[in-house]
């Protein structure tokens, strides 16, 4: 195979992934990892666990400071964005966002770590999120496979959360919650996107590159705004949605939060707009003050 075509380019979405003519793959931001353990902050413990050997679907479990071996906490199931090509549960970023937040909301969380694209193909990561949440419902009768959860899940509160990309899979994972059901035990209360990353009715490479079998604009996998029947799915009783003034995403966030508010959604919805930040700057800044009273905004959603 001559170079010309080795090095002809199917998809660039530079600075994230770059993918060529011969099936080769290039990042740019290789995402760094970070053990689990106790954190000497917050002193929140965490630990990796397996969900899917086959598919190696794993999660990082985070159980917050405390001295009752019979409290219960609220639930967290948090996925991660990064456009659904890059990050990790287990990276810096996340692991330490995670252990803020656990600490501050007082709740126990599940952190997702699912296959990436484009080396695997949507709708990978939301089989994954879904088997995840699966995972979870197991717990309900305090027999599954991981202690923090059967000692320590309060299953009647439960939120599914996420930013970016992972706002995207989470609004669909608690959709398909309402379409397919989850079985006894397992309450899903809220659902918290933070700068969600939905499609609108402009072309997208990235995309349609990545997720071969998408219906175009009313894929309601990615434009929730397009499928009002879909939203009434939803089986949370309330929805946080948080967007930025600088967020390159924020219309589709805005379109997102007026969509629920017109669909027959049986529960309250709320708005959260940070003047002059941009997309994921909590992530990226996370001891700025909008960065801090953010947290706080979302620990108080969830109690």
């Amino acid at each position: 195979m001559d170079s010309s075509t080795t090095s002809e380019l199917v998809l660039d979405f530079f600075p994230f992934v770059r993918v060529y003519k011969d099936g080769r793959v290039q990042k740019f931001q290789e995402n760094d990892f970070v053990p689990p353990g106790v954190d000497p902050k917050t002193g929140v413990q965490s630990k990796d666990v397996v969900i899917s050997p086959e598919t190696n679907v794993s999660a990082r479990v985070f159980l917050p400071k405390n001295t009752d071996p019979n409290q219960k906490f609220p639930l967290l199931i948090y996925i991660h964005g990064g456009a659904f090509v890059i990050e990790s549960a287990f990276s810096s970023q996340y692991h330490n966002y995670l252990n803020s937040l656990v600490a501050e909301a007082n709740v126990i969380a599940v952190s997702v770590d699912y296959r990436l694209a484009p080396e695997h193909l949507l709708p990978a990561c939301y089989d994954d999120a879904w088997a995840v949440i699966q995972w979870v419902a197991f717990h309900a009768n305090g027999g599954g496979p991981e202690p923090w959860l059967n000692d320590h899940a309060d299953f009647g509160k439960v939120f599914l959360a996420g930013d970016s990309a992972g706002s995207t899979i989470a609004h669909y994972t608690v959709v398909r919650a309402g379409v397919d059901g989850l079985g006894s035990g397992l309450k899903l209360v809220g659902l918290v996107l933070v700068h969600p990353f939905f499609k609108n009715d402009e072309p997208d490479k990235l995309l349609h590159y990545i997720c071969p079998d998408s219906s175009g604009f009313d894929d309601p996998r990615f434009n929730p705004a397009a499928n009002l029947g879909l939203l009434s799915k939803l089986v949370c009783t309330k929805v946080l949605v948080v967007t930025a003034e600088r967020d390159f995403l924020r219309q589709r966030g805005l379109t997102y939060y007026e969509a629920l508010k017109n669909s027959e959604l049986g529960g309250s919805v709320e708005m959260v707009v940070t003047n002059g930040e941009e997309h994921v700057f909590h992530l990226k800044n996370p001891n700025c003050e909008n960065a801090l009273t953010l947290l706080k905004r979302v620990a108080s959603f969830m109690n």
